[in-house]
């Protein structure tokens, strides 16, 4: 059974940092690309960042790019998203997706970003 489950957010205030962690299970982890998309209440789902299953390459949204960072650890099975300087648009529920043809999703969790 494929599991993904993310962690990590949480209230913060214009400014702060979070990491959100994104633990595989039920996968061959270092096949898969992985990615974190966000979902901000009314609005559609976004690509926020993507990492390659190898060589580790990776692209981000315009609107993170220097920001947020995208790393995996295929030995512990887990992706995370390191977000710098966060700002009220960044409020959204985050989803961890992997992908390699067929793609699987996390449940999400909430990053509000709020004063």
């Amino acid at each position: 059974q494929v599991q993904l489950v993310e962690s990590g957010g949480g209230l913060v205030q214009p400014g702060d940092s979070l990491r959100l962690s994104c633990a595989a299970s039920g996968i061959y982890f270092s096949t898969y690309a992985m990615r974190w998309y966000r979902q901000a209440p009314g609005k559609e789902r976004e690509l926020v960042a993507a990492i390659a299953s190898v060589a580790g390459i990776t692209t981000y949204a315009d609107s993170v790019k220097g920001r947020f960072t995208i790393s995996r650890d295929n030995a512990k099975n887990t992706m995370y998203l390191q977000m710098n300087t966060l700002k009220p648009e960044d409020t959204a529920v985050y989803y961890c997706n992997a992908l390699r043809g067929i793609e699987y999703w996390g449940r999400g969790t909430l990053v509000t970003v709020s004063s």
